[in-house]
């Protein structure tokens, strides 16, 4: 069984919860944006067979502390919390496990640690050029750099909810954005994802972040401060993934009807304006859609030429496939990691 527990380290004192602990293979598990480490208990039972399974919360989410986020340094706040949590744990090399942003946070920490990754296993990831404000395979960035990205970028609407407790807006979000309908958790779990959805913390260097207001289409790019600025191309590109020295191989997870992180995201103003969705859109020429699915099997594709192996899996479901196939993901998880 699992039990939430809590480390407090020089940086961050991290609530998180574990399972497994006499096994000898270790599993970091990252959450994604307006979630937390709950999002991965309906799996540490399972997960708990093969791996002692550590679940933290990171900064600005859940329960470990509301600090802020210095987006200029792109995942590193996170990575460098992670660093320490791990040491706390007095793990000395394990497989690094993100979901959707937390993918992103996964990756960094790759670069940044490669000696202590055993394995990398990315659900769908946000991708390594940015969440916005590029285009192309290769990610090439938008001008100037940051449009179409970072906290301006987000639902106002989803903001307020955090912010005022709206329950059944974040209902909706749930079940229409993270998971593919018809599909519903039971429903002391849906209840409880939206307890903690609602634990983001919402504010000055949180989320969603600042903004900076430029001329060009759609009048926003990225700020400096807070948990949407850091996955802005211009802070948090992971392109260096492809030539760490050491090369963990790669579990790529996704959905096949994730409509968050795609070709086609609706949370993508490229797509958006294509889409009519969004007014005074410039054109494709200008600003596309972001091939985010894509961009990320580019990078893992460089990533295998310079000596490193990844595999791809494709499971039924949206955003959130591993909760929505969780047979198929453990299986998939406990094969390629035998």
């Amino acid at each position: 069984m699992y039990t939430q527990q809590f480390l407090n380290t020089r940086r961050l004192n991290t609530a998180y919860y574990r399972a497994g602990e006499g096994n000898s293979r270790k599993l970091l598990l990252i959450h994604g944006n307006v979630s937390s480490s709950a999002f991965y208990l309906p799996l540490m039972e399972e997960l708990s067979q093969q791996f002692d399974a550590a679940a933290p919360d990171l900064r600005c989410f859940g329960d470990s502390s509301a600090l802020p986020v210095d987006a200029t340094r792109g995942f590193r706040d996170w990575t460098d919390d992670l660093a320490e949590f791990t040491a706390g744990l007095e793990w000395k090399h394990f497989i690094v496990a993100g979901w959707s942003m937390g993918g992103c946070v996964a990756m960094q920490y790759a670069i940044d640690h490669p000696e202590q990754v055993d394995g990398l296993l990315l659900i769908n990831p946000g991708s390594p050029y940015g969440f916005g404000g590029t285009k192309g395979a290769d990610g090439v960035m938008l001008d100037p750099p940051g449009l179409a990205s970072g906290g301006g970028c987000a639902n106002q609407k989803l903001v307020k909810a955090l912010l005022t407790g709206e329950r059944e807006f974040l209902r909706t979000t749930l079940n229409s954005v993270y998971f593919k309908p018809p599909f519903r958790m039971e429903q002391d779990w849906e209840e409880r994802f939206i307890d903690e959805m609602l634990k983001t913390k919402v504010g000055e260097g949180m989320y969603p972040g600042n903004t900076t207001i430029v001329t060009q289409w759609p009048l926003v790019a990225a700020g400096d401060k807070g948990v949407c600025n850091t996955m802005a191309p211009n802070h948090g590109n992971l392109s260096a993934l492809a030539d760490i020295p050491v090369k963990p191989p790669v579990l790529w997870v996704r959905g096949d009807s994730d409509i968050m992180v795609s070709d086609t995201s609706v949370c993508d103003f490229g797509y958006l304006g294509q889409a009519g969705l969004a007014p005074g859109w410039p054109g494709a020429e200008v600003i596309p859609p972001q091939p985010m699915v894509s961009q990320t099997r580019g990078l893992l594709e460089k990533y295998a030429a310079n000596g490193g192996r990844f595999q791809e899996l494709i499971l039924p479901g949206g955003h959130g496939c591993h909760l929505e196939s969780p047979a198929a993901f453990i299986k998939g998880v406990e094969a390629f990691f035998a």
